[in-house]
């Protein structure tokens, strides 16, 4: 059989004998919708923590906050997002494709009355051991008592975030097995919404910023949920939860669960461990890794989410309807999407880390010293950020065909090695030596995945990306020079005392590297002149609107 012929315009897919001819822009476009809202809400985070920055620096309080706030999300993807989309979403699209819409939402009643009791009994329990817990989750707080006690008031008011969230976890993932993408991948922007309100309104009447912005945590998962809800009805997708009931269909759901979060868990003790070690380290330590993770997070939830959001049930889709070929394409269109955003994007955060964190987040309770050590921290979570966003475009390779246990033994020799290596840098690295672990472990994760996809035959890389990713890196080299130069021209302006005239040379430095990439991506072939063309041109004529 010829080898097929790849562009993102218009794309015909040779597979099996009569060859089964598909198009690529319906995917291009969904991730584009999913990673523009994710986009909005990045930038609405990124304005939420340049308040938090200035109202709580990198002290005490800010500390027993980042802890409050990471407890209930390590338990959200464990229990929410990442294993149970998972596991949830290949099982609802099968009974969507064979057996119709109402028996896909059945299932889900069904599969939404246990979550509800789980998710109850665990917060039940939580909040009755919460003292106990803090002393799992971040021993090292115990040498300061007043910043412990914060942490374990601030966690118990966060925490029943979980179980809205949960909620809007499941009807995420229905909305997007039939196509509905936009709710899912908008309601984050509420919750940054809802802690920056709760930052400006509350923190006048309440003992300290801290208290307000755990209040807006749970003040949003309940805007979250009520959004979900009302998107599933417009749907048809309204859920009525009943009794908890071990239906077969339950029974494979947690069957298929049941590795899933086991693998999640797996992610989970990476950043958990994170925790325990820099609960260990100097005052600050927990808030340089936040500031560095959330800059860092921009452009992998921009690229990694979408991706990871629109590529599972459309490869659950496709095997499910006996196209193996598409589901190979597709994979390959995401990869190639992966490293064409995310090499610049971390190329950039390692040459132009002290810049950025000193425009953007020094002033007020964030000082020099604040800046330095989480510029630091973000060029080693940088080194990692390619691979984070590749490891949601090669999971889905396992997840859509419901293996959910091989990528949790991969992930175990992925989790060694970070722990290993956590535990070697910590002492002389610190919180550095943390960020810098969790991304060799990435990578090394990458390259389990691919070479037992490949193995197994489900990943062959084609011609397109085996010729673009070196045009790729070379555009990204080309990038670093340029900004390298412009950070050494504008480097009096960078540091001038007007926050205006800092920002516009951040502007300038980070707009002169996206054009030097761009160009040098168009003119090496990294991205072809035509598919740009085409692309834009249809997705301005076909996308719905958001």
């Amino acid at each position: 059989m010829s080898r097929p012929t790849i562009s993102i315009p218009n794309v015909d897919v040779s597979a099996g004998s009569g060859g089964a001819t598909r198009r690529v822009p319906a995917l291009l476009r969904n991730i584009l919708s999913v990673g523009g809202l994710t986009l909005v809400s990045r930038v609405v985070g990124f304005v939420r923590d340049v308040l938090i920055a200035a109202m709580l620096g990198a002290g005490p309080v800010a500390d027993a906050f980042f802890v409050a706030f990471r407890l209930p999300n390590h338990f959200r993807a464990l229990f929410a997002e990442g294993a149970f989309n998972a596991a949830f979403v290949p099982v609802f699209s099968e009974r969507l494709v064979q057996d119709g819409r109402e028996t896909a939402r059945r299932f889900a009643e069904e599969v939404l009355a246990v979550l509800l009791l789980a998710q109850l009994v665990l917060l039940a329990v939580a909040l009755a051991v919460m003292p106990w817990f803090m002393l799992v989750f971040a021993p090292g707080f115990t040498g300061d008592p007043a910043k412990f006690e914060l942490a374990v008031v601030f966690t118990r008011i966060t925490f029943p975030y979980l179980l809205m969230i949960s909620v809007v976890a499941l009807l995420g993932a229905m909305l997007n097995s039939v196509k509905r993408f936009s709710a899912a991948a908008a309601a984050p922007i509420l919750l940054n919404l809802c802690m920056i309100a709760a930052l400006l309104g509350l923190t006048p009447i309440l003992p300290n910023a801290g208290y307000a912005l755990a209040w807006g945590v749970l003040a949003s998962g309940l805007a979250q949920l009520l959004y979900l809800v009302w998107d599933a009805r417009r749907a048809g997708l309204a859920l009525r939860p009943g009794w908890p009931r071990l239906t077969p269909g339950v029974r494979h759901f947690l069957r298929v669960l049941g590795p899933a979060a086991l693998g999640a868990g797996l992610v989970q003790i990476n950043l958990f461990v994170d925790t325990v070690i820099a609960s260990f380290l100097p005052t600050g330590a927990v808030s340089y890794l936040y500031y560095a993770d959330r800059l860092n997070q921009l452009p992998l939830g921009v690229i990694g989410i979408a991706i990871g959001t629109v590529l599972l049930p459309e490869m659950a889709r496709q095997l499910k309807g006996g196209d193996p070929a598409a589901a190979t394409d597709s994979q390959n269109r995401c990869l190639e999407l992966s490293l064409l955003l995310t090499l610049p994007a971390a190329a950039a955060f390692m040459a132009a880390a002290h810049p950025i964190m000193t425009v953007l987040f020094q002033r007020g309770a964030f000082t020099g010293v604040d800046a330095d050590a989480s510029a630091a921290t973000l060029t080693a979570y940088a080194f990692g950020l390619p691979a984070f966003v590749l490891v949601r475009s090669l999971v889905p390779g396992f997840h859509a065909r419901q293996d959910t246990a091989t990528p949790v033994r991969l992930a175990l020799v992925a989790v060694a090695v970070n722990i290993g290596l956590k535990l070697a840098l910590m002492a002389p690295l610190a919180q550095i030596g943390l960020a810098f672990a969790t991304s060799v472990s990435a990578w090394v994760n990458v390259g389990l995945l691919a070479w037992m996809l490949g193995r197994r035959g489900f990943l062959r890389l084609d011609d397109r990306l085996r010729r673009r990713v070196p045009r790729m890196l070379v555009a990204t080299l080309g990038m670093v020079v340029v900004l390298l130069g412009g950070e050494s021209l504008l480097a009096t302006t960078l540091a001038d005392p007007l926050a205006v005239v800092r920002v516009g040379a951040l502007a300038i430095l980070c707009f002169g590297g996206l054009g030097a990439f761009a160009g040098l991506a168009v003119a090496t072939g990294a991205v072809g002149r035509q598919d740009l063309t085409r692309s834009f041109r249809r997705l301005g004529a076909e996308a719905p609107p958001l």
